[in-house]
């Protein structure tokens, strides 16, 4: 092997090693930005996951509290009808005894 052809091998690995270590880079750079994208996408999914769960938790805690101030109404409706109930019947009893006073006086 003459010395032009060992300079000639030398060249072509320099030039192999190179194109491998441009095609690691760009392989190293498409993984890179892959990564990036998908961990972007996985913040994304979770926000979107959290912003869900809350409403979900929300929604749950306002059906609970309508319930209890449904609950609260349905109670306080009766004592108020029984109220009235009581104050009419002691309607009369009250004013016979104020007519049962004047007659006295």
């Amino acid at each position: 092997m003459g010395m032009s052809e060992v300079l000639r091998s030398i060249k072509s690995a320099e030039q192999d090693a190179e194109k491998r270590l441009a095609d690691a880079q760009e392989e190293a750079s498409k993984i890179i930005s892959d990564a990036r994208r998908k961990a972007s996408e996985l913040v994304q999914k979770a926000a979107d996951d959290t912003v869900a769960m809350t409403q979900s938790i929300l929604e749950g805690a306002r059906s609970k509290a309508q319930g209890e101030a449904d609950d609260v109404k349905s109670t306080g409706g009766a004592e108020v009808a029984k109220i009235e109930s009581n104050s009419a019947s002691n309607q009369e009893k009250a004013v016979q005894m104020v007519v049962d006073s004047l007659k006295s006086a």
